[in-house]
């Protein structure tokens, strides 16, 4: 019958099946979640969103990459067990299926180059908040000295990077990680322009990091003040580790820094005071926010 000379080549595929499976069951075998042994909260590190995101792309990449060779030789193998099965040969159909191979080396290899970009900015800006969380841990003094930093705390829309909370107000500090160009000659231009409405980096021009600076300070601000039953200074720090800043008038309640000296810059900065009282609920409602997003995390692990 006809109809078998396409159903029994399909014998060959069964072992590439096979292997797709295993591949796709080895996904998710790797779980970098470390929690405590003390109260089995996860552990966080600055920079822990970053590091999941990391994670996920490193298993979406050895996905890629595991699945391209089998899925690109599924139609030669197809097509060789036809050759063998076929009554005469078709070397239309045979082209057809060098075709339909050649288009998913090619599909795959979209794939891997975008996995590699991915993964390339995801390790900057990883980079980027581990240097401005290594300074912002410069902070954290004796008991005495009344300093904490918070990382990754959740907001309405995402999350807020680092949250820095002194004697003399609370700083939402958020990282943003740009690759620096160079000239014709191979010197790196390394210099920001900050303006009321954007950065003027070489080359281009952004809004966003402003505003969604701007948009997580005053939602905290909002949040803490309803938390705490009184307004809570709050001021917003964008960092751009490895720039050097030049400020044409940065917007209200805006600090722009490249990062370095990060932790001097905040404990001298004064915007308001914080009691005894209203620093220790401000510390609590903080401690309680971040518990919230562990315990999400540990209920909706991410999926790849």
């Amino acid at each position: 019958m006809a109809w078998l000379e396409y159903l029994l080549p399909l014998i060959f595929l069964f072992p590439l099946g096979a292997m797709a499976v295993i591949v796709v069951a080895l996904r998710n075998l790797h779980d970098a979640r470390v929690s405590s042994p003390f109260n089995a909260r996860q552990l966080r590190e600055p920079g822990q969103a970053l590091r999941d995101r990391l994670d996920r792309a490193f298993a979406t990449l050895f996905l890629n990459g595991a699945l391209g060779p089998i899925v690109t030789l599924a139609p030669l193998v197809y097509g060789m067990g036809r050759m063998l099965f076929a009554s005469q040969q078709n070397w239309l159909e045979w082209a057809l299926y060098g075709a339909l191979s050649t288009v998913l080396v090619l599909i795959y290899c979209f794939l891997l180059i975008r996995d590699f970009q991915h993964i390339r900015r995801i390790k900057l800006g990883l980079a980027c908040e581990l240097a401005v969380g290594q300074e912002l841990e410069r902070l954290v003094h004796p008991e005495a000295h009344p300093y904490f930093v918070f990382h990754d705390v959740p907001s309405n829309t995402g999350i807020i990077d680092h949250v820095a909370v002194t004697p003399h107000g609370v700083f939402v500090v958020e990282t943003r990680a740009r690759t620096r160009p160079f000239t014709a000659d191979g010197r790196e231009i390394n210099m920001v322009t900050v303006e009321p409405e954007r950065l003027r980096f070489p080359g281009w021009s952004e809004r966003r990091p402003l505003l969604e600076t701007l948009r997580a300070a005053r939602w905290l601000a909002g949040w803490l003040e309803q938390r705490c039953g009184r307004p809570v200074p709050v001021e917003a720090v964008l960092a751009l580790p490895g720039w050097d800043i030049a400020c044409d008038g940065a917007p209200e309640g805006l600090l722009v820094v490249s990062g370095e000296s990060l932790s001097h810059q905040l404990s001298e900065r004064k915007i308001g005071e914080l009691d005894d009282a209203l620093h220790d609920e401000v510390i609590a409602a903080l401690i309680e926010r971040t518990a919230e997003l562990e315990r999400y995390a540990a209920l909706n692990p991410p999926s790849i």
